[in-house]
């Protein structure tokens, strides 16, 4: 279909202008919300041209910058194109760009770390601050200015909402047959007049198709073709196979005690190889018609729905290899009816996780021996994505589950420690540990019985001894029996990897 057709509303076709006209209608300071979740449907053309006219100004010896709220990660496109420039002020929510990274840990980039489900209802509240403008990707704009959603909702609906003027992209490598694969829902309030939200299953469709856009709003429309870019998934390997095998007999046990169905409960998964792993396992299980709640469809899952292990999946966003998306292009059709898109605030509903019993399984950077989690900070201190979605699902998931290789750098630390440098999921929220050394259930266990529990199950043999020997003598130490710790010593553990970089035969 060509660029034109996909621009049906009248009033719309004459806002069509370059990227680079578009671009110089955002001012020095602005507030811009940007589409864009996990790699999938972030506007690609505007941010470039902006980040060159940035460039430019910065060069000269001027100062532009800007604030970008998005749904979560973009794009070197996006993110990487206006951090390289020097062109971001403030970012939120989440962000997985290397230079957004590392402008963040100098300190030349304020960074809000946010959980996803939130950042809608901060926006609507006006603490945030005002959203001057939005640049939005869309598949197609209908005759009536209703906007044909792209491969993500994310916060789309918000910053349509929020913003004072609005910049579309419509891009044409957005297959035109998503149409109708999204639930928009228009029922969202502040408290006090915050209604339940109808929501039983993940297969319920509970809004609209389109999002609503008031045409006069529409500074600029921009046509592009353009792919999302998100990088391929490596084949599971040994480790991320011995973790799914350890979750995948876990679920058994839990359907042979009467705690699982049969069918199990919908399940969300986090983005990467371990998730594709236990996905894949899935599929190869004795499982059938189960579901998903959850933030991203991955190339897992789209298996998942083709074999019919999978029955319906509820997501924000895709999250596809190339192979993935090729995958959903060829065979559209067959995932029309299987998967719904929804906006953030609902698809990471803490209500709708907590009422539907999600099985949640996320990954983690380390956790101590009384199984609290760090999922965002080296070190303590350095940054490296953000929380994302990961603790709405974990604090109110029917069973949270963590998973990590357990050791890291080639074995030169391990990713259980005697205490987390960072916490972002306390040991109350935190319900499964899996490694590929093996799997502990903490539920109904007190701290001492949980550092038991994770030590004997899921630390790396290079550091059990070590780590039994930190327990024996927090322990014997008197400081308190509920939760010991040697506090130096513990803190000893990052400390001697940061000047060494080994923690190993320590």
């Amino acid at each position: 279909m060509s660029g034109i057709s996909r621009i049906q509303c009248p009033v719309l076709r004459n806002r069509i202008m370059t990227a680079e006209q578009a671009a110089e209608l955002i001012p020095n300071g602005a507030t811009v919300g940007m589409s864009g979740f996990t790699g999938a449907g972030y506007p690609k053309a505007v941010p470039q041209a902006l980040a060159e006219r940035i460039g430019k100004i910065n060069q000269d010896g001027g100062r532009f910058r800007i604030n970008i709220w998005t749904g979560a990660s973009t794009a070197p496109e996006l993110d990487g194109a206006l951090a390289e420039v020097d062109g971001i002020e403030m970012r939120l929510p989440f962000q997985t760009d290397p230079i957004c990274r590392n402008r963040i840990n100098d300190g030349r980039m304020d960074y809000v770390d946010y959980h996803l489900s939130e950042v809608s209802q901060y926006a609507w509240s006006g603490f945030l601050g005002k959203m001057n403008l939005a640049i939005i990707e869309v598949a197609g704009i209908r005759e009536d200015g209703s906007l044909i959603p792209s491969s993500s909702i994310g916060n789309n609906k918000t910053w349509i909402e929020q913003a004072d003027h609005i910049i579309l992209e419509v891009n044409d490598r957005q297959n035109i047959r998503l149409e109708g694969m999204h639930d928009v829902y228009y029922g969202t309030a502040l408290p006090p007049d915050r209604k339940p939200i109808q929501l039983t299953s993940p297969s319920d469709r509970i809004g609209e198709q389109y999002m609503q856009c008031p045409p006069e709003k529409v500074i600029a429309v921009v046509e592009t073709s353009a792919p999302d870019r998100n990088s391929p998934f490596k084949a599971p390997d040994e480790v991320s196979k011995k973790i799914a095998d350890h979750i995948l007999e876990f679920l058994e046990r839990e359907i042979d005690a009467g705690r699982l169905p049969k069918n199990l409960l919908p399940i969300q998964s986090g983005v990467g190889n371990i998730p594709n792993a236990v996905l894949e396992g899935l599929d190869a299980g004795p499982h059938k018609n189960l579901t998903a709640y959850t933030e991203v469809i991955q190339d897992g899952m789209l298996k998942m729905l083709k074999s019919g292990t999978l029955s319906i999946a509820s997501a924000t966003a895709f999250s596809l290899s190339p192979d993935g998306i090729k995958e959903f292009d060829e065979n559209i059709e067959l995932y029309r009816d299987k998967i719904i898109l929804r906006q953030q605030d609902l698809s990471n509903h803490p209500e709708i996780i907590r009422r539907l019993g999600i099985i949640a399984m996320n990954g983690l950077i380390e956790a101590d021996i009384y199984g609290n989690v760090n999922s965002t900070h080296l070190m303590g201190t350095r940054m490296m994505n953000g929380i994302g979605g990961s603790g709405d699902f974990a604090r109110n998931a029917y069973l949270s589950i963590f998973v990590t290789p357990s050791i890291a750098k080639d074995g030169a630390i391990s990713s259980i420690v005697p205490m987390v440098s960072h916490v972002d999921h306390t040991e109350h929220d935190v319900k499964i540990i899996v490694t590929e050394q093996g799997l502990a259930d903490l539920r109904g266990l007190s701290p001492r019985q949980r550092a038991k529990t994770i030590i004997q199950n899921c630390v790396h043999p290079d550091y059990r001894s070590d780590l039994i020997s930190y327990f024996e003598r927090a322990c014997n130490s008197g400081r308190g029996m509920h939760t010991p710790h040697l506090l130096g010593e513990a803190l000893s553990w990052h400390q001697r990897f940061e000047e060494t970089g080994s923690m190993k035969n320590s």
